[in-house]
């Protein structure tokens, strides 16, 4: 065998699949259930999607929603907090971050099991699309790319419209990321669905896999789910091993709580088999700070 000399460092990970209401107080409460009910199945680390206390309301630019935002710590962390250290397990929540006033962030913020604070990642990729209208609401996020320390190992967190950028994932993975978790709000506009449905959902899936085997990391994608105004979030959330292999996919139509086993000591193997760390010319992107090359 010539890798007995890796351990075997088994995690379970949860990934919440969850629909929303307008009222906030009910959300939270759904996903406290749900981390409860993840903890009893087993996980050691639960991931929350994107906005979870309530509807994705950059749907529209509606000054009303700013009203929503919370700073951390704050009442919703609060409870995630208390949650994390009740279970024993990591708690990743995606939050509306009121940061001072007038300066908002889409953040999250990870528990380790303890219940205490590991870390903050603040959205930095900010779409401003037709129903994603986030740069009205969400300043881009300035603590860079991280990874966090925690007892079930060393937690990558990047946000939704993060997932398509090569460079957010490779910078997480060099901090040490073993898992990158992406908490996700992304769905079908129904006029479209029959025509580019697939198409959308294949690249999204296919854009962190790759991730996965690029830089030798369990990727983990936990979307919303169901109709909310003009959008249909299509569910689908997973869970990628470094190979860029499903272990775990939840379906496109129902609330899932979705279980994957995921072993750690995979990620030493499969580098070790395909060196893309040890072969970057670091020497030689430079130009990668450049706009575009003329």
């Amino acid at each position: 065998m010539p890798y007995d000399h890796v351990q075997n460092r088994p995690v379970t990970i949860a990934l919440v699949q969850m629909s929303c209401t307008e009222a906030k107080q009910p959300n939270v409460e759904k996903a406290l259930a749900r981390i409860a009910d993840a903890a009893a199945k087993g996980a050691n680390v639960v991931c929350l999607q994107e906005l979870f206390t309530g509807p994705y309301f950059c749907q529209s630019e509606d000054h009303r929603w700013f009203g929503e935002a919370e700073p951390i710590p704050g009442p919703t962390s609060e409870r995630l907090a208390a949650a994390a250290q009740k279970h024993g397990v990591v708690v990743i929540g995606s939050l509306f971050e009121r940061r001072a006033a007038g300066l908002y962030h889409n953040t999250a913020v990870i528990f380790d099991a303890d219940g205490r604070q590991a870390g903050v990642y603040r959205k930095m990729h900010i779409p401003d699309d037709p129903l994603y209208y986030e740069k009205f609401y969400f300043t881009p996020g300035d603590l860079g790319f991280q990874s966090f320390e925690t007892k079930f190992g060393r937690i990558g967190i990047c946000v939704c419209w993060d997932q398509w950028y090569p460079e957010a994932a490779r910078l997480t993975a060099l901090a040490g990321a073993e898992i990158i978790f992406y908490p996700t709000a992304i769905g079908w506009l129904p006029a479209e669905k029959d025509e580019f449905g697939a198409s959308q959902h294949n690249a999204w899936e296919t854009m962190m896999r790759s991730h996965a085997i690029a830089n030798g990391v369990f990727v983990a994608a936990p979307n919303r789910v169901g109709r909310e105004g003009s959008l249909q979030f299509w569910g689908g959330s997973f869970v990628s091993d470094p190979n860029g292999n499903l272990i775990a996919k939840a379906g496109h139509e129902q609330e899932e709580i979705l279980l994957a086993k995921c072993d750690l000591g995979l990620i030493d193997v499969v580098r070790t088999h395909w060196p893309f760390f040890r072969d970057r010319r670091i020497d030689a992107y430079g130009d990668l700070t450049k706009r575009y090359l003329s």
